[in-house]
């Protein structure tokens, strides 16, 4: 059987925003892996975060860095802080220093931000906020967010076997729209003197086409089929977005359309995963339903996701929190963002085959049994973040073995 992990959510997607080598003066790196003769050069942004963000960081970085040396590749990354370790140290959650060197890379790889100690900041105090000032910063419009069950964690899967067994599903969510963004917004009193709050969902025309383009070609690399989730029976913005994702669809013909909404999508992702191919949908409905359609796999910590625009670095990150919990015991589980790092070599330096050899391994690493203890199950072999990142480490330099001998 081909390895889920390569055969479906995670496919190429032609975004042209890699830079030529060289191309642009960027900031100098901390730190750099370096291969002999690499045909290819590329700055990656480390952001490791706060909680469990630094370990699985650090394991992520080994592993994409071995899989790049592997095909002529080589990789230079520059470590900064974001996030409540950046409010630590320089008062904000996301410096102007951190912003620059992210603007200035080929992607960004971001581990994970916030903690029980920043809860009661201020808003523009907050962790959380550094990660809106990101994206807003980069461009990047459309998350992705893949959610494939794996044929050997299927039973960690809350849902009966055979609703769960051969789910694969990719949720595109607008990111930087809607009633997140959207203006006016605030706190103020109504005529009976009461407090109020109030946000705005407010789409336009060329945000909605946009995300839908991204959506379509999504859709076109994986089996063909779109679903667009709104409330167009309830919300003027949701009527819109109806309105130009249908007008969109003739442009992309051999797509199958079809549009849902936003309370039965949530209830059939529970009823009949398997239905769906490719989710497309705004900023707030995305983000309930990847998280919802993220549980169905059995544990959040497998799971992957990009954010990309029409140009510049994507932003690629474990969809899972901090984790202050369980941060610095080795118990995190590094493969959501050893999978993020596949997906940055894919969809944010076009480098397919190192991201190949990142998910093969990591497929195999599972086959060998190793679990960390958020996956783990009797029969199994419990081991913590350290050396689940050592285990795929030595499956990609088998890999090295075999094309040798090959």
């Amino acid at each position: 059987m081909a390895s889920s992990l390569q055969a479906a959510p995670l496919k190429t997607l032609a975004f042209s925003r890699r830079r030529a080598a060289g191309a642009s003066a960027r900031p100098r790196p901390t730190a750099s892996f370096r291969c002999s003769a690499a045909a290819r050069s590329y700055n990656i942004t480390l952001l490791p975060g706060d909680g469990i963000g630094p370990e699985v960081v650090a394991v992520a970085k080994d592993v994409l860095s071995l899989a790049g040396s592997l095909e002529g590749v080589e990789l230079r990354f520059q470590e900064k802080l974001m996030g409540g370790a950046a409010l630590d140290a320089a008062g904000v959650p996301l410096p102007d220093e951190t912003l620059a060197a992210a603007r200035g890379s080929d992607a960004v790889l971001l581990g994970a931000i916030g903690g029980y100690k920043w809860d009661n900041n201020e808003k523009h105090l907050k962790p959380e906020t550094g990660l809106l000032q990101l994206r807003a910063g980069l461009g990047v419009f459309a998350n992705l967010r893949p959610a494939a069950v794996l044929p050997q964690l299927v039973d960690a899967s809350t849902l009966k076997k055979e609703v769960a067994e051969g789910v694969d599903i990719m949720v595109v969510r607008e990111l930087t729209g809607g009633i997140y963004f959207g203006k006016p917004r605030g706190f103020g009193a109504n005529d009976k003197g009461e407090d109020t709050g109030f946000n705005t969902e407010i789409y336009s025309a060329s945000e909605i086409d946009r995300i839908a383009r991204v959506a379509f070609e999504v859709a076109r690399k994986r089996r063909g089929k779109l679903c667009s989730v709104d409330k167009a029976n309830v919300l003027e913005a949701s009527m819109l977005w109806r309105k130009r994702v249908t007008a969109l669809a003739s442009e992309f013909s051999d797509i199958e359309l079809s549009h849902m909404y936003v309370d039965n999508a949530a209830m059939q992702l529970v009823r009949n995963p398997k239905q769906f191919d490719t989710i497309v949908t705004n900023n707030i409905f995305g983000d309930i339903l990847s998280d919802e359609a993220s549980m169905i796999t059995g544990s959040i910590g497998m799971l992957p996701s990009a954010s990309v625009g029409e140009s510049g670095p994507g932003v690629f990150e474990p969809i899972h929190g901090s984790a202050p919990d369980i941060a610095g015991q080795d118990k995190a589980n590094p493969l959501a963002t050893i999978l993020s790092a596949a997906m940055l070599l894919r969809y944010g330096l076009g480098e397919e085959n190192a991201a190949k050899r990142i998910e093969a391994a990591v497929t195999e690493t599972l086959n060998h049994g190793f679990r960390t203890g958020d996956i783990y199950s009797p029969g199994t072999t419990l081991v913590g973040c350290k050396r689940m990142g050592e285990e795929v480490l030595k499956t990609v330099e088998s890999q090295k073995a075999v094309a040798a001998i090959n």
